[in-house]
C-alpha cells in the first residue's frame, strides 16, 4: 500500500525566514511554493533525495496550522506516505480500525489528493497519505 516517506512537514509561523535555513545554509534543492486554498496554507517543498521538506505557513487565523501553532511550537507537524491509490488505502485503513481524519481525499499541494490518520490512531503522529 504504501510506497515511500513523500515528505515532512515542518509548521512555521514565516514561511520566507523559514525557507532561507533550507535553500541558503542546507542547500536543499527549492522545488516552489504552492497555496492550497482548502487547507488555508502556503506551502514551500524542498527535495532532499527521494523525499521532500514542506513548510507550512497559515495563511488565516482559522488555519489548521494556525491553531496548531496557537498551541506548539514551530517543528514537525506530520509525515505524509505516498500510496497508488488513495481511495483504496483508505479503504484499507479504515477496514483495520484506523481512525481517520478524512475518509475521502481532498486536494492538496502540486495537484495531490491528500488525507489525514487521526494521531489517536498512530502513537501521536499526524499522519498524511497523498496520492500524485
Amino acid at each position: 500500500m504504501f510506497k515511500k516517506i513523500n515528505h515532512i512537514g515542518i509548521a512555521v509561523k514565516n514561511l520566507d525566514e523559514s525557507m532561507k535555513f533550507y535553500k541558503d545554509q542546507l542547500g536543499f534543492e527549492f522545488k516552489g511554493i504552492d497555496e492550497v486554498e482548502s487547507q488555508k496554507v502556503k506551502v514551500a517543498f524542498f527535495k532532499i533525495g527521494e523525499t521532500n521538506i514542506e513548510l507550512v505557513q497559515a495563511t488565516s487565523p482559522d488555519s489548521p496550522i494556525a491553531k496548531y501553532l496557537e498551541k506548539n511550537r514551530e517543528g514537525i507537524h506530520h509525515i505524509c506516505y505516498e500510496v497508488d491509490d488513495i481511495e483504496k488505502a483508505l479503504e484499507e485503513l479504515k477496514a483495520k480500525g484506523v481512525k481517520l481524519i478524512d475518509e475521502k481525499p481532498r486536494p492538496g499541494a502540486h495537484g495531490t489528493k491528500v488525507a489525514f490518520i487521526h494521531p489517536k490512531s498512530s502513537g501521536g503522529v499526524l499522519t498524511e497519505i497523498c496520492q500524485h
